[in-house]
């Protein structure tokens, strides 16, 4: 057996961390938020649907709100944001409800993704002021109706230079932030050299207002082992050199380092090193085939650390 390379049961990992009482109120010092993307794919899943664990910060992430018109050619709106996640089954009164039975819970959007209705989502500003002036008004437009807490970056294609996505997103974020429009603020980068160009350009300038780095992790190749993921988040914490960068599984059987591969225990090596800041999951209308488990271990495992 190679080092590191094994895999643990569900339930001998549910037995090891229910050895830890989770009945306390949220710390003042949480040891890590849980994050989850929601209602990209139209599988009807609920705010409801997610099991909550009360005792660490738990953030929902819409996805997406996209600037591109919704129709069957869509076409880039130059920062006029429309709402494209299930509006049906993610509603103001849904986020109401559960933001109401859940204090710990806080929700939020993210921005672009990778297509729209079949074609790719390109981040395509006609100039840096028009762009943002637009962005303000629309974003904060759809916070306050669904009365958001958070925005996530999470542009995946360009046609337009590292400094004006820099320009573009960093003011953005800089008003938001100011204005008390939302509270927390993330970018959704991963390993693509054409897509990190972006992300660094913005985070040398502007990560001083990005709360949480969700690194797409999930994005590296299958198969990857236990000491090859430690190595990639190395990477980006140089990268990202001073942020909380949360750590990723896909339940869509997408890359990575997979829960059954050790990705919890990938988890308590960077927790014992001080570097688990959170775990984020892409996404909620996967998991739904599995029952949430990876949801509930997650959040486990972080509580396990009060």
């Amino acid at each position: 057996m190679e080092p590191f390379k094994f895999c643990i049961s569900l339930l001998v990992l549910q037995a090891l961390f229910n050895i830890f009482p989770t009945t306390e109120a949220v710390p003042a010092v949480c040891p890590g938020v849980f994050r989850e993307y929601i209602g990209a794919e139209g599988k009807n899943v609920t705010f409801s649907d997610v099991p909550i664990n009360p005792n660490i910060e738990f953030h929902f992430l819409l996805s997406f709100a996209i600037d591109y018109t919704n129709t069957k050619s869509p076409e880039p709106t130059n920062g006029n944001f429309l709402v494209y996640w299930d509006t049906d089954n993610l509603t103001p009164s849904h986020i109401s409800s559960i933001k109401a039975k859940y204090k710990n819970v806080k929700v939020g959007m993210s921005l672009g993704g990778d297509t729209v209705n079949g074609k790719n989502a390109t981040f395509a500003p006609t100039s840096i002021t028009s762009w943002v002036r637009n962005a303000i008004y629309s974003i904060t437009k759809i916070t306050e109706e669904y009365n958001l807490d958070a925005i996530d970056i999470d542009y995946e294609h360009f046609n337009a230079d590292p400094d004006t996505f820099s320009e573009c997103i960093g003011r953005l974020l800089y008003y938001l932030k100011q204005n008390n429009v939302v509270t927390y603020t993330s970018i959704a980068p991963y390993a693509d050299d054409s897509v990190q160009v972006h992300y660094l350009a913005l985070w040398r300038k502007y990560g001083h207002l990005i709360d949480y780095v969700n690194f797409q992790f999930y994005a590296y190749e299958n198969g990857i082992t236990i000491p090859q993921f430690l190595q990639y988040f190395e990477t980006q914490m140089y990268n990202y050199k001073g942020g909380k960068i949360l750590v990723s599984f896909g339940t869509d059987n997408s890359g990575g380092l997979s829960p059954k591969h050790g990705f919890f225990y990938a988890c308590t090596i960077l927790r014992s090193q001080g570097n688990l800041h959170g775990i984020f999951i892409w996404s909620a209308d996967d998991s739904t085939k599995d029952h949430f488990v990876y949801e509930e271990l997650s959040q486990d495992l972080l509580a396990s650390a009060i």
